[in-house]
């Protein structure tokens, strides 16, 4: 089976299979509605419904609804079965802290029992996709803008910015 790539942005979650020259198989909203019930259970006018926003400026916020964005995607569009699993590279942002490293390789394999797990920077996935191991990539996106350069497949993480600006704060 071939490794699902999943780059989950702040508006946008997009996921497919790691073949080269195809594009992303599944491109879906990241914001989610939450159904949230009164504790008595009798009456329907108690029911609320709440939007949620796992992803915040890039980074991941709230890991419920992660899990089960997550959860969706490879069982629901992919077609995993489980107890067959594969492997998953995950495109994490800029600057990502590690405490989110750490919960998201933990949320892969004992939640998901993924066989394999990787998280590479965006920056450098962006200039595999054209062919390329070094250059100077932008990625701008709904809630933030990174500017990165990459040598030989490693960012230079002296000489990179995060701008906490992107589409949102365009379009608000």
């Amino acid at each position: 089976m071939e490794a699902v790539v999943v780059d989950a942005g702040s508006k946008l979650l997009k996921a497919g299979f790691a073949s080269p020259d195809q594009d992303p198989a599944l491109i879906m909203p990241t914001k989610m509605k939450h159904v949230v019930e009164d504790g008595d259970g009798g009456d329907a006018s108690m029911i609320e419904e709440v939007t949620v926003d796992p992803v915040v400026r890039g980074f991941i916020r709230d890991w419920d609804a992660m899990e089960d964005l997550l959860r969706h995607v490879p069982y629901t569009d992919l077609g995993w079965e489980v107890g067959d699993e594969g492997q998953i590279l995950f495109a994490k942002p800029l600057f990502t802290p590690k405490a989110i490293r750490e919960q998201l390789v933990q949320l892969m394999f004992e939640t998901f029992n993924v066989s394999g797990f990787y998280a590479s920077e965006q920056a450098v996935l962006s200039l595999y996709a054209v062919g390329r191991i070094s250059g100077c990539t932008v990625d701008i996106g709904h809630g933030k803008i990174d500017i990165a350069p990459v040598c030989e497949g490693a960012v230079q993480h002296i000489a990179s910015k995060r701008f906490q600006i992107g589409g949102i704060d365009l379009t608000n």
